[in-house]
């Protein structure tokens, strides 16, 4: 078995964790950077993923629409109804989610790449791991 990596970074993204006792409770927001590992065996270019495929299936701009200049907030935040009226005034982009923070977000993008790279490999190819990070010194991962 062989193993790729693929960055996809770049995108400000805005959050709270309402369930949080600091100041992660208060909205803030970083520049998200994706780093995700691929296991499989080579296809006939001994490649194991052909990173244009991300471009050509629609990944990168689902990251672009997921994570690029958005605010995502959990699903049962009681301030929901405000970030929704924030989003009619037009003053966020809004992304609601069963959970935040970047170990949801890590699983997240896990369970959408792996889906994807398996259609796209025949099943060749699954993710090994995501990992979420906030800025340098802050990361979460996720794996099955």
């Amino acid at each position: 078995m062989y193993r790729s990596y693929k960055e996809f970074n770049g995108y400000s993204t805005a959050f709270r964790q309402h369930k949080a006792d600091s100041h992660c409770k208060y909205i803030h927001g970083y520049a998200l950077r994706f780093k995700v590992w691929f296991d499989g065996e080579l296809d006939d270019r001994n490649w194991v993923v052909d990173f244009g495929c991300f471009k050509r299936n629609g990944v990168k701009d689902w990251f672009k629409n997921m994570f690029d200049h958005t605010t995502v907030v959990a699903k049962d935040d009681p301030n929901l109804g405000q970030f929704k009226a924030m989003e009619e005034l037009g003053l966020i982009q809004l992304r609601i989610m069963e959970d935040v923070g970047c170990e949801k977000f890590a699983e997240y993008v896990f369970k959408y790449l792996d889906k994807k790279i398996k259609e796209e490999t025949n099943g060749r190819v699954k993710v090994h791991k995501v990992q979420c990070w906030e800025h340098g010194e802050n990361m979460a991962e996720y794996s099955e």
